[in-house]
């Protein structure tokens, strides 16, 4: 089947289709943990137009289609987990339409954050969706993708104004309006996002933007504690101090950061700290966080408006995955992420310290905890079988227990292949039949990136 859509394409697109095999793997791999999966071809497509012609072609033949940005996901989003063909978006790299007034955009699904950010950054604007990685827009709207400033500016799922989409019949749809807010039917533009390429495959996004700050202070402070650098944060959210990015970093990341990003901070529980706005709000706003932080024992405080520092302390916590998995270079990582209500991540967190010391093994905490979102990086020798289920025993339990606490198994990596055992502990059998019937009445031969999110559908 595949070689009848290639021999469909080729006439229509040329050399950008793809069966080389060098291709085919590294679209098969994504930044996780699980074992790499190639398609069957690649298509570098450049317009929406391109992507029409591919799923149409993979619809009539019944062949899988694999949406891929730039291969940043972690949950085996990406992989071809039954063969097909991958649509590589990453060359529609056009902004299409910038509206200074209105604080609104228009890209294509290949534009990446960062490049988005240099456009607008000439009108005084920037988009604010950091999940560390430079991911592609369309990416990060198909996986609903949050990041280090989610605690003030929301996720994609709240910045997200339309969608244009190819849905699995190769018809071409277009959701939202430039308006703030629509009650006008179904909300499509938030069914599309966050689901992974299983309905269709995003070619542009319009987002929201928003005015640079006249001042970002940043500041670090370490503590004594876990416990106190997490309760830190939930006096500081419930009091409505209005920080814009929030991270907490244990001991253990700490000192993989010190070491991969060669930056010298206490090895200790510590807590970045971004405030936004005019300077007196800043000022005043990093007070009340300092004096919260110091009656929870935390010491060191370093505050700072200098922008060259805040982005060397930034880009090492970004570098964060990387410089865990350099603790150990031969082994994996699973870099679970899951979200509970603020009020119960001090235990949550606790809890997940005590079962990590219980197993032995190295798993650093990392985490967007103004939202009370965390990640474990659990790490692993992949030959060492009891090393392997220790690893994947911890990342269940803490799983597990978010879920018990009224949070979910991921707050910002997705579902993909790698979390669809989880599903069924966050939704109800009501809930999970819905989601099958959506996925069923938009894609009923099952090619839109078949295995992926939703349990136990087929086409």
């Amino acid at each position: 089947m595949i070689e009848a859509v290639v021999d469909t394409l080729r006439p229509l697109l040329g050399d950008r289709v793809s069966t080389a095999a060098a291709v085919r793997e590294h679209h098969g791999r994504d930044e996780g943990w699980h074992p790499p999966a190639p398609p069957d071809a690649v298509v570098f497509a450049e317009s929406t137009e391109d992507v029409v012609a591919v799923v149409r072609a993979c619809s009539s033949s019944g062949v899988p289609v694999i949406p891929f940005g730039v291969g940043t996901s972690l949950e085996g989003n990406i992989a071809a987990i039954r063969g097909g063909l991958t649509i590589d978006l990453s060359r529609m790299t056009s902004v299409l339409e910038v509206n200074v007034d209105d604080l609104d955009c228009r890209v294509q699904a290949g534009v990446t954050r960062a490049a988005l950010n240099r456009v607008v950054a000439r009108d005084g604007l920037f988009f604010p969706i950091d999940p560390g990685a430079d991911a592609t827009l369309g990416g990060m709207a198909a996986t609903r993708a949050s990041g280090t400033n989610a605690v003030r500016y929301g996720t994609m799922k709240d910045n997200v104004l339309g969608l244009t989409a190819v849905l699995a019949d190769g018809a071409v749809v277009r959701t939202g309006t430039r308006a703030k807010k629509s009650s006008a039917g179904y909300d499509l533009t938030r069914l599309l996002v966050g689901s992974e390429g299983t309905l269709g495959v995003i070619t542009e996004v319009a987002l929201r933007l928003y005015g640079l700050p006249e001042v970002i202070g940043g500041a670090v402070c370490s503590f004594a504690t876990l416990d106190g650098a997490v309760r830190t944060v939930i006096e500081a959210i419930q009091l409505g101090i209005p920080v814009a990015r929030l991270e907490l970093l244990d001991e253990v990341q700490v000192d993989a950061c010190n070491r991969y990003s060669g930056i010298d901070l206490p090895v200790t529980p510590l807590l970045l700290v971004e405030f936004h706005g005019s300077p007196a709000a800043v000022d005043d706003q990093a007070a009340a966080f300092a004096g919260l932080a110091a009656g929870h024992g935390g010491d060191g405080w370093r505050w700072s408006t200098d922008a060259a520092e805040r982005e060397r302390l930034w880009t090492a916590r970004h570098e964060a995955y990387y410089a865990a998995k350099a603790m150990r270079p031969n082994a994996l990582a699973i870099p679970t992420d899951v979200c509970v209500p603020i009020s119960r991540l001090a235990q949550c967190i606790l809890e997940t310290r005590a079962d990590i010391d219980a197993s032995g093994l190295t798993a650093p905490i990392v985490g967007h905890v103004g939202d009370g979102n965390f990640h474990v990086l659990v790490l692993f020798d992949p030959t060492d079988a009891e090393e392997v289920a220790s690893a994947h025993r911890l990342n269940e339990r803490v799983i597990v227990r978010a879920q018990a606490l009224g949070g979910t198994c991921t707050g910002e990596h997705g579902i993909g292949c790698g979390k669809l055992e989880f599903m069924a502990g966050e939704h109800d059998p009501t809930a999970l039949a819905m989601m099958a019937s959506i996925k069923r009445a938009l894609d009923p031969g099952g090619i839109m990136n078949p295995g992926k999110v939703i349990p136990h559908v087929e086409g």
